[in-house]
């Protein structure tokens, strides 16, 4: 390798030349630099104008000897542009750089000893981003303290050890430190912070060989009910009262719907004899989906974990008697946990036996029919014009793909069946036949028929979606609107499963699926269209599944089933882009 010195234009360019490489190679470099087309390009060198196929090992060139070049661009011709920012290669970043590149393999946790149900709660809760930001501006008295021991510690290869004993402090670290790498990393000082909050979770093996195995729903309640009284934020009470601010759990916020209850005696005799149902209000922090002989579907076990009996003193009737308490979800959090109640107590075992039924489950939840009437009178508007929405755009991006291959002349140009057109141009024909119908038939033979571009009919389409959104968040009620930490259209799609594979809780072994977010835009920041795949952390072994892995995690046997889902609500579509487009 060494560089030539190109003279085109009146301007000299540096060029470096590799020996090994080709004209045509060449002649790309110049391209990048001047923005004239490689057939375009007459390159003068020793011998007369350079070939796509000269050997550049062969033309006698010298260090900084200058060559002439002639040639100017096309007038579609796309400049490259050199990039601002010097270009780096993987093998030249470091650990920490490389874990956190678009689209990096993420950490995985080694199993410090039967840690498997931590782990695979770890990696799902680590899957919702605002709880990792939230923990970022988490601080606590002893950080300070800590950060030094931790570096010393880090010096000897026990990175985290000398973290925050805090559990939620413990948590932020832990986070920081898998951002940094893509080995399997030791959680040791979340573990050890997890066992001293939670004595539960130092029980010894009965054989006295090591620590016992653990339920990871037990992890993960235990976990969220750390964070809900550590991570805390302030709101304003009202818009317009900037000055008075009200502390909120995060939890609370994101992670926790609201019920309101009627529990009534199921015995007529209560209520003839005056006793009235009693209602209340009470939070939750995940749904529970009872399994029983007649479940087969997700939904059959949530509404089965919506009704529950209990047995309590009636007064009226002056003795115990059974009571039926039926909830409504009256506000959906933005993140909602689902629990199949899948182990069981058996006092003959004295251990928890799992139920080995399969439920199926969606990958989206419409989650409307277990709400109170007055969220779904909020809701049903909302979910309904999505689900067109969807459907606008399925037709949109049906009809590019399809203007796609008619130009590249993989379509024969003969008149569109009606069984292939947009419902858009379906009815605008079907309006213009109705008219034609009422004119003489002379008048219609005269008119000239008006035929529009793709570019028209791309702009016709887009302008109906982007007049859909807009209606559709006309819709959104204020007062839910105001609600940021609430689902806000009734409709939830899977991020997260939790799955356990074998007999009982004591026993088996768990791990954690987590799909994966789209690539972010350097431009808008946002996240693209998402690949379908998915995440499969198995401890310190990470690898990527497809979708169809996540429809075997039913359940029916002792392989891996699923005993938390992780649902994230679908947002609120956005106008913002579509009105620039359309300005522009």
């Amino acid at each position: 390798m060494f560089v030539v010195i190109v003279k085109h234009q009146g301007k000299k360019h540096e060029v470096e030349v590799d020996t090994t490489s080709n004209g045509e190679t060449f002649k790309y470099q110049l391209f990048s630099i001047t923005g004239v087309e490689p057939e375009r390009q007459k390159i003068l060198v020793k011998g007369g104008q350079l070939k796509d196929d000269a050997d550049m090992s062969k033309l006698g060139l010298k260090p900084n000897q200058t060559i002439m070049m002639m040639g100017t661009p096309s007038g579609d011709g796309v400049v490259i542009e050199k990039p601002k920012e010097k270009i780096r290669f993987l093998e030249d970043m470091d650990e920490a750089e490389a874990a956190q590149l678009e689209g990096a393999t993420p950490a995985g946790l080694q199993n410090l000893g039967n840690t498997c149900y931590m782990n695979s709660t770890l990696q799902t809760l680590r899957s919702i981003p605002e709880l990792q930001e939230e923990l970022l501006r988490y601080s606590t008295s002893n950080d300070a303290g800590s950060s030094s021991s931790a570096r010393q510690l880090s010096q000897f290869g026990l990175s985290g050890l000398g973290a925050s004993t805090d559990l939620t402090g413990s948590l932020r670290d832990l986070f920081k430190q898998m951002s940094e790498t893509q080995q399997g990393f030791p959680p040791l000082m979340f573990l050890n912070a997890l066992r001293t909050a939670f004595p539960q979770f130092a029980q010894k093996s009965k054989d006295g060989h090591g620590y016992a195995q653990q339920d990871a729903e037990e992890a993960w309640s235990q976990i969220v009910s750390q964070l809900r009284q550590k991570l805390k934020i302030k709101e304003n009470e009202t818009p317009s009262d900037a000055d008075k601010q009200k502390e909120l759990s995060w939890i609370d916020k994101y992670m926790c719907g609201k019920f309101e209850s009627v529990m009534e005696c199921d015995e007529p005799a209560a209520k003839e004899g005056g006793e009235e149902p009693v209602n209340s209000e009470d939070l939750f922090f995940k749904l529970n989906c009872h399994i029983n002989v007649e479940t087969n579907h997700l939904r059959d076990g949530l509404a089965a974990g919506l009704k529950e009996q209990i047995e309590k003193r009636s007064e009226v009737l002056g003795r115990n008697a059974l009571y039926t308490k039926t909830s409504k979800i009256a506000r959906l959090p933005q993140h909602l946990p689902v629990h199949f109640v899948r182990f069981d107590w058996r006092k003959d075992t004295n251990k928890k036996a799992k139920i080995m039924r399969k439920v199926t489950f969606p990958e989206e939840l419409d989650a409307l029919e277990f709400c109170t009437d007055a969220l779904r009178k909020q809701l049903v508007p909302i979910r309904d014009k999505i689900r067109d929405i969807r459907k606008e755009e399925q037709d949109d991006e049906r009809a590019r793909k399809r203007q796609k291959r008619m130009k590249a002349g993989e379509e024969n140009d003969v008149e569109t069946p009606a069984s292939s057109k947009e419902p858009l141009q379906k009815k605008k024909e079907a309006e213009q036949k109705k008219e034609d119908a009422k004119k003489p038939a002379e008048d219609v033979k005269m008119e000239e028929i008006e035929y529009k571009t793709d570019a028209q009919l791309d702009a016709e389409r887009a302008a109906s979606i982007l007049a859909a959104k807009k209606e559709l968040l006309a819709l959104v009620d204020q007062e839910l609107a105001a609600d940021e930490g609430a689902n806000q259209t009734g409709l939830y799609e899977l991020r997260g499963v939790i799955t356990h594979q074998g007999a009982s809780a004591d026993s088996g072994h768990y791990t954690s699926f987590v799909k994966k977010q789209g690539p972010k835009d350097p431009v808008t920041g946002k996240r693209k269209e998402e690949d379908g795949k998915w995440w499969w952390f198995n401890d310190e072994k990470v690898s990527e599944v497809d979708s169809e892995r996540i429809q075997t995690l039913s359940g029916g046997g002792q392989s891996h089933s699923a005993l938390i889902l992780l649902y994230r609500a679908v947002p609120l579509p956005t106008v913002d882009e579509d009105v620039k487009m359309n300005d522009a």
